[in-house]
């Protein structure tokens, strides 16, 4: 929980606001999957429903994103569990840009990666994303991760090779900042 925000496991009530989100092209277009029926949204929250725990290398845990004041579901995080021997793990996140601007992603991202740190132990945090999305790559820098790479045509995404962004933090820089 944050200030203005709870970040919960998702439940099957989420499905019309996840729906709102998943359904427009502008939020999949960077993303690995196109703009999604009602259908094909139930079908990734019931996967979605069921990832609630990081217990092993592999594991993914979807959180959801809600508005404390409303209840409202504004967006999708992922932590994902990439590798037990380096103490790595993925960050990936989606919003609701009827939200943009008003600073839920940092305060949901800064909470996403206070959990991979300091709860989970993880020794590094990465994020990727497509080379076109500079709102992923602001929001990333907002969270104090470094941009490590760029790699020019370095992903297919829907059939085209795109480029990729690759940022990272490690856990003493985030202890770093948590303290400055």
């Amino acid at each position: 929980m944050t200030e203005r925000l709870l970040l919960r496991s998702f439940t099957e009530s989420d499905l019309d606001d996840l729906h709102d989100i998943q359904r427009r092209p502008d939020v999949a277009r960077y993303v690995l999957w196109h703009a999604r029926s009602r259908e094909e949204v139930q079908a990734a929250l019931t996967a979605r429903v069921g990832q609630t725990e990081l217990r092993a290398e592999g594991d993914n845990l979807a959180i959801a994103v809600v508005l404390r004041e409303t209840g409202k579901l504004i967006g999708d995080f992922n932590l994902e569990w990439i590798s037990a021997e380096l103490g790595r793990a993925e960050i990936g996140f989606v919003m609701n840009p009827e939200h943009s601007g008003r600073g839920y992603a940092t305060e949901a991202g800064r909470e996403v990666l206070r959990l991979a740190f300091e709860e989970h132990g993880f020794h590094r945090v990465v994020g990727l994303c497509n080379g076109e999305n500079h709102s992923s790559q602001r929001l990333m820098e907002r969270l104090g991760m470094r941009r490590e790479a760029f790699f020019v045509q370095g992903e297919m995404l829907k059939g085209e090779r795109v480029d990729l962004a690759v940022y990272a933090m490690l856990a003493t820089e985030w202890m770093q900042a948590a303290r400055g």
